[in-house]
């Protein structure tokens, strides 16, 4: 059974996700998910505050298997965006499908600001990519990770398995005080997931080149 819908507030009283909330849009999204013969596991939290990984990114097509899900499971999902996308005439547009605009200067701290954001928010699910790339990279990066502690929310494992078309949501995790310690229990949860491209999904750990290995 599905989750019943999320209702996700913008930090300045908007509703970032309202073209993902109803409409043509989810439906479409939906019906070509449904269409594409993927399916759906897992339950969305009962807090309405986290931070979603999106993993593995190995594939453009990660993003619509990923929206697809979310959207089957009755939430709209969060993303950050370039603040220079949000200026008119795409602003409303962008909000409207669940970004949240962020400086990215090197005068702005991203995590500050996306602490800050979660503060302000009623409901926020914010959707990062924590590899950084659709190449294989055993180098996570740990923003993710630093904006769940920071804000006080915990961190979702969301999923798409390419091997059993089933994508969702996975285990919460509460960040502790070790990012490398938690970094080993995602590991441990990936390590069944088959991304579209296996060559290219590498869980995080030491760079052999970099340490000589």
């Amino acid at each position: 059974m599905s989750a019943p819908p999320v209702k996700t507030a913008h930090p300045t009283g908007e509703r970032p996700a309202a073209l993902l909330s109803s409409g043509p849009v989810p439906f479409v999204f939906k019906r070509l998910y449904e269409l594409a013969g993927w399916k759906v596991e897992g339950e969305v939290p009962t807090t309405r505050k986290f931070v979603l990984i999106a993993a593995p990114h190995t594939t453009n097509w990660d993003f619509p298997v990923f929206a697809g899900a979310a959207l089957k499971l009755g939430f709209p999902p969060n993303w950050m965006g370039k603040a220079g996308l949000f200026k008119p005439p795409w602003g409303g547009l962008m909000r409207g499908l669940g970004g949240v605009a962020v400086e990215r200067s090197r005068t702005n701290n991203l995590v500050d600001q996306m602490v800050a954001a979660f503060a302000r928010a009623e409901q926020m699910i914010l959707t990062i990519p924590p590899e950084g790339t659709r190449h294989a990279t055993r180098a996570w990066k740990s923003g993710f990770w630093h904006i769940a502690r920071g804000a006080g929310v915990p961190v979702v494992m969301g999923f798409a398995d390419y091997r059993r078309k089933v994508a969702g949501l996975g285990p919460t995790l509460w960040p502790s005080e070790d990012f490398e310690a938690d970094m080993e229990k995602i590991n441990a949860f990936y390590a069944d997931v088959t991304p579209k491209h296996p060559e290219r999904f590498l869980p995080h750990g030491p760079d052999p080149v970099a340490t000589g290995g």
